[in-house]
């Protein structure tokens, strides 16, 4: 048995693949919840919805110790978003309750079109201590939220998984709660970027 484990290829080669969507310089910080291939509309899935008005939605996003995260990014699907009045990005600790370390502006009335990404800066950068897992999320409180890019993923199955993703809280408005409390395990997935 080697450190791969029962893999008995070359590593690098079966993940040259991953090249196609890293930035062009190797220095350009980025960290993402999920590849940028293999995402889908959840317009396209009455199902899964992406955003309930009012709540947050979060995800876990895998971050080292030395990162600042400046900006969170999600991706609009075919819908957008319908007579918005309050709509933020936050990102949250590793702790076990996860705690509220910065939100962007509240974004009010802001228009947010289909098949676009928006880019929001956190109020202040977070330098990272502590290599862990995070979490991005995104509230939106709209007549009609808009659709999301992301993924499908199982709720946890094996004890001790975490959320892929999760709503919380009720009848948000501007400020991102103090902490992630009280969870629901959601099926669709959206993808974030943080920068």
């Amino acid at each position: 048995m080697t450190q791969l484990g029962a893999y008995t290829r070359n590593v690098r080669d079966a993940l040259a693949h991953v090249n196609l969507s890293d930035p062009a310089s190797p220095d350009a910080f980025h960290r993402r919840n999920l590849p940028r291939i293999g995402l889908y509309d959840s317009a396209s899935d009455t199902g899964q919805v992406a955003l309930a008005t009012g709540v947050m939605t979060s995800v876990p996003i895998y971050l080292q110790a030395g990162d600042v995260v400046t900006n969170l990014s999600f991706r609009s699907g075919a819908t957008a978003a319908g007579t918005p009045t309050a709509w933020w990005f936050a990102l949250y600790s590793n702790a076990a309750t996860p705690a509220l370390l910065a939100q962007t502006a509240d974004q009010t009335t802001t228009a947010w079109a289909a098949n676009t990404t928006m880019t929001k800066a956190l109020a202040t950068a977070q330098t990272i201590t502590t290599t862990g897992i995070y979490w991005a999320a995104i509230m939106v409180t709209a007549t009609t939220p808009p659709t999301l890019l992301g993924a499908c993923a199982a709720p946890a199955i094996v004890t001790g998984e975490r959320n892929l993703s999760q709503s919380s809280g009720s009848s948000l408005t501007t400020t991102a709660p103090a902490t992630i409390a009280t969870p629901a395990a959601k099926t669709f997935v959206p993808y974030v970027v943080a920068t």
